[in-house]
């Protein structure tokens, strides 16, 4: 697996495209470990309320990190989630003369993604839990703050509310995750099965590009529905990604949900922080589009309002009692199909438990 992806490449290119954000030496930054241990703490309390997930594995910790941080963070997190697809591809290449290259060049594409993205992203929770690893760098919900105190500063965001904000959220993945006792092995386990239906072979690539131009000259955006891995993929592979688009969709939407109704007392601005950050995501132009859709990022945009309707649809037809039962079983997570159209999932599940009727 070492060979690869040239790892200290990845690293390096990802620091140095990452930029350095003046609020980094502020001396507001003092106030952001302190200010997230606190509100973590609150709204795990609030989120366990709203939604009556208990976390198994303890408090939440916060960790407020640089970009570098973050960026390290990932590409720990990285080397193990692409673990299987790398050690597939590391046997195809492992005798090539272009070996040293490829990986090099790997890492390089690697750093330049998280070097950009470490610009963009506030918050993240990492579900990424490794039994014989360090603990205390493990099960962390990560703020990147010289980026929260440029979208304060930016937008005269009130920062205890707007703080609050970004910890519901994130807070929120994680009683998913810890408080779903099945869901965080599931989703890895969709994730490891459609790496290792990786294929190599230059042939792919061929069929790749004559799907490109197809969808072209039908007027059709061939990185819609993904991004380069979605377009890439096998079709069962893509079926595996389907489910965790599906997943992923419903995650996203709930916590959206939640952080709303949790934080309602909390966080009034919430509207205007939900309005100037979708405007922010969606204002990319030129390259930067071009380059969100490579990566899947405009994908992942929709699955927060595909969630959101989800979620509306489901408890307008059954309530949270309804919406309740995507929790209880791998079976029950809606697909991407059925996020996109709720009332197949409300069928199937009134078919399975009649007594579910619709409000």
């Amino acid at each position: 697996m070492a060979g690869t992806v040239d790892w200290g490449v990845a690293e390096r290119f990802a620091v140095r495209s990452s930029g350095r954000e003046p609020f980094s030496a502020s001396y507001h930054a003092q106030s952001l470990q302190r200010d997230f241990d606190r509100l973590t703490a609150v709204a795990e309390e609030l989120v366990e309320a709203e939604t009556g997930l208990r976390s198994a594995a303890g408090p939440a910790r916060a960790r407020v990190t640089d970009r570098p941080g973050w960026i390290r963070a990932n590409l720990a997190s990285f080397q193990r989630l692409l673990a299987p697809m790398l050690d597939l591809v590391a046997d195809r290449v492992a005798s090539s003369r272009v070996a040293p290259l490829a990986s090099r060049v790997a890492g390089a594409e690697l750093g330049l993604v998280l070097g950009w993205m470490s610009t963009r992203v506030l918050g993240q929770y990492d579900l990424l839990v490794v039994e014989e690893e360090n603990p205390q760098d493990q099960d962390l919900v990560y703020y990147v703050g010289p980026n929260v105190l440029a979208i304060e500063k930016q937008y005269s965001f009130p920062p205890e509310e707007f703080r609050m904000w970004l910890a519901l959220h994130e807070v929120t993945h994680r009683a998913q995750f810890t408080g779903v006792p099945w869901l965080r092995d599931h989703f890895l386990s969709l994730v490891h099965e459609s790496m290792t239906m990786i294929d190599p072979d230059p042939a792919r690539l061929d069929a790749v590009a004559g799907q490109v131009l197809s969808s072209l000259r039908s007027g059709r955006n061939p990185l819609a529905d993904g991004g380069l891995m979605a377009l890439v993929a096998s079709p069962e592979q893509r079926a595996v990604l389907d489910r965790v688009n599906g997943m992923m969709s419903l995650l996203e939407g709930h916590g959206d949900v939640t952080m709303d109704r949790a934080g309602r007392h909390l966080v009034p601005s919430a509207d205007r922080f939900a309005k100037v950050l979708r405007a922010r995501r969606e204002s990319a132009r030129g390259l930067t589009r071009v380059f969100q859709q490579l990566i899947g990022l405009q994908a992942k945009l929709a699955q927060y309002a595909q969630g959101e309707a989800f979620i509306a649809a489901v408890e307008r037809a059954g309530g949270p009692e309804l919406l309740a039962r995507a929790w209880e079983g791998p079976e029950n997570l809606p697909s991407l199909d059925e996020i996109r159209h709720p009332q197949s999932w409300i069928d199937r599940m009134v078919a399975v438990v009649p007594s579910v009727g619709r409000a």
